[in-house]
């Protein structure tokens, strides 16, 4: 079984906490596109930490993690999604939490019923 974390930008979160419906997600409009500029940072960090290209598709940006073959990550035009299995679920958990560190971006994670807070 997979564990999923997904990155957003910020507005995205605000958005959500006015208008917490259970189809919030799967509406397109809720989910904001990263600029140009966020959409380089994302694909350089990622590259940073060691995450590496397999395919491109109409999609996004398919990447592996060269350390943990049950890592992946999936960049869309407004979302990163990341996904593993077993101890790479710690590994997805830290990087997401560690893309927010520029307050452009929010990490939910649904298996945790939501927003990562930090005080």
């Amino acid at each position: 079984m997979s564990y999923d974390i997904q990155l957003f930008r910020k507005e995205v979160k605000e958005k959500h906490r006015l208008n917490e419906t259970d189809d919030f997600f799967e509406n397109e409009e809720n989910l904001l596109p990263f600029t140009d500029q966020q959409k380089a940072e994302l694909k350089e960090r990622l590259s940073q930490y060691d995450y590496v290209i397999e395919s491109e598709s109409d999609l996004g940006i398919n990447y592996g993690f060269s350390n943990d073959e049950g890592v992946s990550a999936l960049l869309t035009d407004n979302c990163l999604y990341f996904s593993a299995t077993g101890e790479g679920v710690f590994e997805i958990g830290m990087t997401a939490s560690e893309f927010t560190d520029t307050d452009e971006f929010a990490k939910y994670d649904p298996q945790a019923d939501g927003w990562e807070e930090i005080d």
